[in-house]
């Protein structure tokens, strides 16, 4: 697959490893407070529940990173099934938690997908 598209799918996996951290490792700490703006007792109270999302913010950046390694054949269907996994993910969370998941998380990965559909045309 084009350079573009593998590049675009490599950082949407980053930032996904990025939430893995932040979620499941800096959640209830000043960073995470600072990053989320949640008082402590709120960070405190969500911990585990957010370390639950972080590790299927992990899934994701692994079958993201799987479809950079897979076989020709399969790239593509992976790389689809992945990204949009995280567009449905951010749009959801943009509509139930903070509208800027929508433009951290969505945007990113619905950009990858348009390129990745580009180039394969």
């Amino acid at each position: 697959m084009p350079l573009a598209s593998q590049l675009l799918t490599a950082l949407v996996a980053l930032l996904h490893v990025y939430f893995l951290v932040l979620e499941m490792f800096l959640w209830a700490t000043p960073f995470g407070r600072k990053t989320f703006g949640r008082s402590i007792e709120e960070q405190d109270a969500t911990k585990v529940l957010a370390a639950n999302q972080g590790l299927y913010n992990g899934f994701l950046a692994a079958g993201l990173a799987w479809s950079l390694f897979a076989s020709d054949a399969m790239a593509l269907p992976l790389r689809l099934f992945f990204l949009g996994c995280v567009v449905v993910a951010g749009v959801y969370g943009a509509a139930t938690a903070s509208r800027k998941i929508l433009f951290v998380q969505a945007l990113p990965a619905a950009v990858a997908i348009l390129v990745t559909l580009l180039a394969r045309g």
